[in-house]
Parts: C-alpha cells; structure tokens; sequence
C-alpha cells in the first residue's frame, strides 16, 4: 500500500479504533496483589477478540501469572517478522478524588481522552490493531502481537513467557509501544532507560518502647536514627551519595526548566536537586527515593520513644549499572552510616536490569523515516526515559539479533499513573499512522538487504 492509501486506511479506522479503546478503559484490569484480578482476565479476552478480529491465530497464555495474549500471522515468503508488544494492565487509581471524571469512564475534554490506561498501555494495545486493521489481509510482513497482563505490576512472569513462547515470539524487528514522545507534534525513539532495585532499611534501637520523658536524652529512638541514615543519601546538592553506583551524562536533549517544573507539578519555591543537566539527572544518573517509612501515625502516637522504624527505598540505576552490584552498594552504605550503634537490616524487595538501545542501522532508519511522514517532516528525537522497563534487557538478551524499537502513545501531559490520565488524540492518530508506515519500511528495508 502507498503512504496515501496507508493514511486514508487509517483515517478510516480510527472511529471503530476509538471506540475499542474505550471499551478497554472501561475494564479496570489491575493485577496487584488485592485487587479483584476477573478484570484481568475479561481484559485479555477483549484483547485477544480483537487480535482476532484482526485476521491472527491467537492464544491467551500465562506462566503462573496474569494471562497474556499472543496473536501471530506467518510473514509473506521472504518477509521479516515483526514483534508488537503492549501490555493491557493498568495502574490502581489512587485517590479517587483527585480525579476529575470516573477513572474507568472515558471521558474526552480537549481533545484528550481520560481514564485510567488510556495511554498507559491500553492505546499501545490499539496502536498494533490500528495498523493491522489498516493493512487488512495485504501485510508486507510477519506479525506476532504480545500484549502483556502484568506489566505494571513488575512483570514477574514475562521471562518465563518468554522462555516459554520463545519459538512463537522470534522476530526480526520488535516494537515496544510503552513509552512516549518527545512533546506533542515531536515523535521519539526512546534508546536508554533506568533499571530499579526496591529495598527496605529497618533500624531498632530498644526491644520495646519506652516513657519520652523518662528515657529521652539518653536512649535514641528510631525514627530519628533513620531520620539522619536517610539523609546520608545524598550530598548537599541533592545528588545521591553511594559510592559504587554508576552515573554519566551526554544526554543528546535537555529538558527546559519551566516545563518539567509543569510536569512534575513542582510547588513555587521548591528547587532541583542534583547537578548537571535535567535529562542527565532523570536519564542518565542514578536517584534514590524514599518511597514510604513504616512508623506511629501522628494522630496515633503516645509520649514514647520509638524502638524500631522502617523505610522503603527505590533506587533508579543508571544506563550502564547492574542491579545486584548497586544493591550492595546501597546496603553497605546503610550498614556504615547508622548512628549510635542502632541495628540496621536490608532486605531486598526486587530489580530490573537498565538497558541502552544502538540505535542504528536499517531497521532504525526505517522508523525514523515513519515518524518523520506521520508527523510531517519532524524529526524523531533520541530520548532516555528515567523510569524503569527491565524486560527490555530481557528482549535484548533472549533475541540479540532482532531490532528493539521503544515507541510509545504518551505525551508530557499524559500523567500515566497519575490521577487524570489521558491520551492526546491527535498525536495517537499520527502513532497509528507511524506504525502502518514502519510496517512498510520494514519490509522496503529487508527487501533491500537481501
């Protein structure tokens, strides 16, 4: 198909692409742990009707996790085989009343569309189905869609589908549509991403609690004990302070300071920490987060002194950095700098491998020159994300031959895992274009390889 009859096919099946992706927000498919996981399962079900619908041999599948769905037709003679990966789980919606419609209820307001999953990664799902719908029975390529179930909940079981399904899953080129783009009407290739490791730091100082007044000036409580270990974290600039772990800069953009100040919904005053450029900070450099502190809550807290206290931790590792070094690293520095001779555990929570992506060669130039159609003659622009997709690595490591592309639906404004979630409409229209023109470039490229 032409690039024209490629954009008219799109424009085509945008309304029904729409309206599906509306009936998928509508199932609220959470797999954490205490959540009702029925959805999950009608989520994959819906899932795998519209691969389906689509012309694929479909299976849904699972490895003692959350189900996945796999749709797969064979490539054209001498065609290569494309992987289009999403995943159809979403976050919890947090407090409720922070949103401003039903979160399960698409709600379209300026030309966005809200509700939990609406970006994050329910759009990714009918990206791939826009394309092949577009397509018809006329595919230049093989196709294999894998839409995960549990992604957002750490993927605990995708290796294992991996591993599994490997045969299945083997492709030439794969397409990872979980990320985002650079701003509106600004595509991206995303080429590094942080890996993670969660921790807990628990400090005791007595074996039960004691009167404030009785015993305070004398015995140390706890909570101060992991007041003052958590403020070792970090040097006076706000750059964290671990020797071992691994930090670089030669981030290709930079952030403008007054528009991550928006997006991090940053409060008048409050500054940035760290040094060097904000994408060095939130790509390319590690971070460290306290994510919560186990302790008496305020309005429950009696004139005692604290024995024990425990923190959750998160560390963001730099590309180039390994996660089972990195935890050592932060435990021994808790070991060392607890005061007063408080005891101090580190227990492992989990970890995910960072990865970068060489960008170059003829797959990538075929996404480039897709981009740069479906947004008119804009460039696509190399990006770090500073969160965490550790299956990335997982694809590099079980299919070193194939092409890894990360693309994705979210914008600046998406606010995936926020309250508010959304998805441009506009800027969706021109990934599902993107993603038809790649599936032909693909094929032009492998044609011209042979």
């Amino acid at each position: 198909m032409s690039e024209p009859e490629l954009r008219a096919a799109i424009t085509r099946e945008l309304p029904g692409v729409r309206a599906d992706l509306e009936r998928l927000v509508r199932i609220p498919g959470i797999a954490f742990d205490g959540f009702d996981h029925s959805p999950v399962e009608r989520s994959a079900e819906a899932v795998a009707e519209l691969l389906r619908g689509c012309g694929l041999e479909v299976r849904i599948v699972r490895s003692g996790g959350q189900p996945a769905v796999i749709g797969k037709r064979p490539a054209p003679p001498g065609a290569p085989t494309v992987l289009l990966y999403a995943h159809h789980d979403v976050q919890p919606v947090g407090d409720l009343s922070l949103w401003e419609s039903e979160p399960f209820e698409p709600v379209e307001r300026d030309g966005r569309l809200y509700g939990r999953g609406a970006a994050d990664d329910k759009a990714g799902v009918m990206a791939h189905v826009a394309a092949l719908r577009a397509y018809g029975d006329d595919l230049p390529v093989g196709v294999v869609v894998f839409v995960e179930g549990e992604e957002e909940f750490g993927s605990e079981s995708l290796e294992r589908l991996l591993d599994e399904h490997r045969d299945d899953l083997a492709a030439d080129v794969i397409v990872i549509a979980d990320s985002g783009n650079w701003d509106i009407g600004v595509p991206a290739l995303t080429t590094s991403l942080r890996g993670i490791v969660n921790m807990f730091v628990e400090v005791r100082t007595a074996e039960h609690a004691v009167h404030s007044g009785m015993f305070g000036g004398a015995v140390p409580d706890a909570l101060t004990v992991l007041a003052k270990l958590l403020a070792t974290l970090h040097d006076d600039n706000g750059d964290v302070a671990v020797d071992g772990l691994v930090g670089k800069g030669g981030a290709p953009v930079d952030y403008p300071e007054d528009r991550l100040r928006a997006e991090a919904g940053l409060l008048d005053g409050v500054q940035f920490v760290g040094t060097g450029r904000l994408t060095e900070r939130i790509w390319t450099k590690p971070a460290l987060a306290v994510l919560g502190i186990d302790a008496p809550r305020t309005s429950e807290a009696p004139n005692a002194i604290v024995p024990k206290a425990k923190a959750k931790l998160s560390v963001r590792l730099a590309p180039g950095d390994e996660p089972k070094s990195a935890y050592l690293a932060v435990k021994a520095h808790l070991e060392q700098y607890a005061v007063w001779g408080a005891q101090v555990e580190v227990t492992f929570e989990h970890d995910g491998a960072p990865c970068v992506i060489d960008a170059t060669g003829p797959m990538y130039d075929a996404a480039r020159a897709a981009f740069r159609d479906a947004w008119d003659g804009v460039e696509a622009v190399e990006i770090g994300v500073g969160g965490s997709i550790p299956f990335i690595a997982t694809f590099q490591e079980m299919f070193p031959g194939a092409a890894i592309l990360v693309t994705g639906v979210e914008d600046p404004s998406s606010q995936a895992h926020g309250p508010n979630e959304s998805l441009h409409l506009g800027e969706f229209a021109r990934v599902c274009l993107a993603e038809a023109l790649l599936l032909a470039n693909v094929s032009g490229a492998a044609v011209a390889a042979s």
